[in-house]
């Protein structure tokens, strides 16, 4: 079965974007011995642009094969003028206000973001990236089965958070850490079993 992972920048405290939405103060910290990194061993998470800037045009995606997207992190591309941000992946947006999609590669649906997961995850293939944002990662932390949080050495005293959720505590459990000399981290999480 595949499964679900929410891969997402974030401040030491917790924000995954500024209260307007904005992510620039996140630049700094893409230093020379982490962006290798991120382009060698998670390639198809960079948009379709930088994988162009970054020689990775061709190279073959590694875990995952489709990307959700919240009308919030599908906004971003659309304001300028990309419209099909991650074309080597299946993209899906979950909208309800959307309506049509401006680019017949990126499929716009209103279905239950659970129903919708549960069906992917039955599907053949890589892993499902959950791409953001709070809005959908809360509604579907039942079903995230892995985080991995690229956590910078900032904090934000507000924002947008990692999950917009009503408290309800899951349990994960660390599976994995990196520590990069700039102090990024990388750490991943899995659902620890119940």
């Amino acid at each position: 079965m595949r499964k679900l992972t929410y891969f997402v920048a974030g401040t030491i405290d917790g924000f995954i974007a500024a209260p307007d939405g904005d992510c620039d103060f996140f630049s700094p910290y893409l230093t020379e011995d982490y962006l290798p990194h991120l382009t060698a061993e998670f390639p198809e998470t960079l948009p379709t642009p930088a994988r162009a800037a970054f020689g990775v045009t061709d190279t073959p995606n590694t875990h995952f094969d489709t990307v959700l997207m919240g009308r919030g992190a599908y906004d971003p591309g659309l304001a300028v003028g990309l419209t099909s941000p991650y074309a080597h992946l299946r993209q899906i947006v979950l909208s309800r206000s959307l309506g049509t999609g401006p680019d017949p590669a990126v499929e716009v649906t209103t279905e239950d973001p659970i129903a919708l997961v549960r069906r992917l995850k039955q599907e053949q293939g890589l892993g499902i990236w959950l791409c953001g944002g709070a809005d959908l990662a809360g509604q579907l932390l039942p079903e995230i089965d892995e985080l991995i949080v690229k956590q910078y050495p900032v904090v934000a005293g507000s924002g947008i958070p990692l999950f917009r959720a009503e408290f309800s505590p899951r349990a994960f459990r660390l599976a994995g850490s990196r520590v990069f000399d700039n102090g990024n981290l990388v750490l991943t999480y899995t659902k620890a079993s119940a």
